[in-house]
């Protein structure tokens, strides 16, 4: 599936709700999204999330993300923490697990892409 958004800024492109995430760890986090492209490879588009708590992980993925907007850190199992706001990049590997902590509604652009295993 792809969508064509001509004239569309994803600072302020409508999403829809997706509704809480849980498990929260604290807070009642609500998300939001807008896929723009899917493939069998993976997908593209806007994620928002309100504050709260909450575990994260990729598991045969990975994700590129650009924030938009908001205030938060994302911390990595290993204790790597990583401030999240306008004009932060992240990737997220295969295996990447950590813990978001939203203190300001999120909203990022995302690519998300399948990751090859070693055979």
């Amino acid at each position: 599936m792809t969508e064509i958004v001509s004239d569309a800024h994803p600072e302020t492109l409508e999403l829809t709700v997706l509704g809480p995430r849980t498990p929260a760890l604290a807070g009642a986090p609500v998300e939001a999204f807008r896929v723009l492209h899917k493939d069998s490879g993976g997908r593209s588009g806007v994620w928002e999330c309100t504050p709260g708590r909450f575990a994260s992980a990729r598991n045969g993925d990975t994700e590129l993300m650009y924030f938009l907007a908001g205030a938060g850190t994302i911390t990595t199992d290993d204790g790597q923490v990583h401030d999240i706001g306008p004009g932060v990049v992240l990737v997220a590997p295969d295996g990447w697990r950590g813990t978001w902590d939203i203190r300001e509604t999120v909203r990022k652009v995302y690519t998300i892409w399948t990751t090859a295993r070693d055979q």
